[in-house]
């Protein structure tokens, strides 16, 4: 199954509270459930004015249905094609 990056612009992002994400959390997990087994996130990054989340789906179309279902900005949403780590350099 193809995994993606999903890049939300959410400004002031870093600054959200512990509460605050889990809120988002619940919510998203909320939306996974409705939508069925195809689509799973795996964990996401918060910067200052950015979410960046990591999914694994069937295709991009899925992950806007999750975005416009829970009221989640979804600015950009690209297939990872390959990952590497300091190991690849081994």
């Amino acid at each position: 199954m193809p995994k993606y990056v999903i890049e939300r612009d959410l400004p002031g992002a870093g600054k959200l509270s512990g509460e605050d994400l889990r809120g988002i959390s619940q919510k998203s997990n909320k939306v996974i459930c409705d939508l069925g087994p195809e689509i799973r996130w795996l964990h996401s990054y918060v910067t200052d004015d950015k979410l960046y989340c990591v999914y694994v789906a069937p295709d991009e179309d899925i992950l806007y249905e999750h975005a416009r279902c829970g009221g989640f900005p979804a600015d950009r949403v690209s297939r990872i094609t390959t990952e590497i780590d300091p190991s690849t350099g081994d």
